[in-house]
């Protein structure tokens, strides 16, 4: 009898096991947005490619160097050219693929994100690196992430603190800004 009794439970432990897996399953796939097709997953491989190509432009105008003594823009080119060879393998191998979504209401949150990272970029030699971070920060976490505006500020704040004393005092990289320590 004493044989029974465990055998009996991990079968109900696994039927369990096998039911919880399958509810889980069914809340992700109701949760899915729809498929997009081959030409979704054609586009966005032409985006990766497109962005990777264009980062890999400009990395170059940075000035590569050498292994020795790299330049700005080694480590920029170097990522640029993988998102590049990624973007050609999603192209080549991907359109086989069903697992690309239609762009929906969220999809423009991406965009929003990158855009907002570009004018990072425009307002870093204008008014310095401290006040377009934690304004990118606030855009990110409170209006597209959905935060608390009290974890926003703290978070935000903090990161940016964090990425300067990195930056400037750690790494040495002289990026524009208005407060010293």
């Amino acid at each position: 009898m004493s044989e029974t009794a465990p055998r009996q439970d991990s079968a109900q432990d696994h039927d369990i096991l096998a039911e919880l897996q399958a509810e889980v399953a069914q809340d992700l796939a109701d949760e899915r947005p729809p498929a997009g097709g081959p030409a979704y997953q054609l586009v966005s491989s032409l985006v990766v490619l497109v962005l990777g190509a264009a980062a890999a432009v400009l990395a170059y105008g940075y000035g590569l160097g050498s292994l020795r003594r790299p330049g700005p823009g080694l480590w920029p080119f170097v990522v640029s050219v993988l998102i590049v060879a990624l973007g050609l393998v999603l192209l080549l191998r991907g359109r086989g693929l069903d697992d690309a979504e239609k762009f929906t209401r969220s999809s423009l949150l991406v965009v929003i994100g990158g855009a907002t990272f570009l004018a990072l970029g425009v307002l870093l030699p204008v008014v310095g690196f401290e006040i377009p971070a934690v304004l990118l920060g606030i855009v990110w976490l409170r209006f597209l992430g959905g935060e608390s505006w009290r974890s926003t500020i703290v978070i935000s704040v903090l990161t940016t603190v964090a990425f300067y004393l990195l930056f400037l005092y750690a790494l040495s990289i002289p990026l524009p800004h208005l407060i010293a320590f």
